[in-house]
């Protein structure tokens, strides 16, 4: 049985920093395409960054210069380092795995096949 789960949310103020952690268990993190996404209030789930099986990233340009996605594969985790946490960053923070087959590129949300439940991001003063 496959569980992805979150940890490390929380309230941070502007500017400050967050290391949000996907914790997989059923699955090899690194033989699968991981992900992050987020769903702010009001919007649509959206990408934040990717990591594939042959260590290629992807950060959306919101967040690029500021997150980074890591992998450690000694602990089967995926970590979103935050840096410069604005408020537009408050949202509910997800991750996401796809085993092979996997094609080459970046994947769309709807083929990813397992989800965490979301730990909650909050920046605010």
């Amino acid at each position: 049985q496959v569980s992805l789960v979150e940890s490390g949310g929380g309230l941070v103020q502007p500017g400050g920093s967050l290391r949000p952690s996907c914790a997989a268990s059923g699955i090899i993190v690194i033989r699968n395409a991981m992900a992050w996404y987020r769903q702010a209030p009001g919007k649509q789930r959206a990408l934040v960054a990717s990591l594939s099986t042959d260590r290629t990233m992807y950060h959306a340009e919101s967040v690029r210069g500021r997150f980074t996605i890591a992998r450690d594969n000694a602990k089967n985790t995926v970590d979103l380092q935050m840096n410069s946490l604005k408020p537009e960053d408050t949202a509910v923070y997800y991750c996401a795995a796809r085993g092979p087959p996997i094609r080459l590129g970046k994947l769309t949300q709807w083929e990813y096949e397992y989800w965490g439940q979301g730990t909650q991001v909050t920046v605010s003063s």
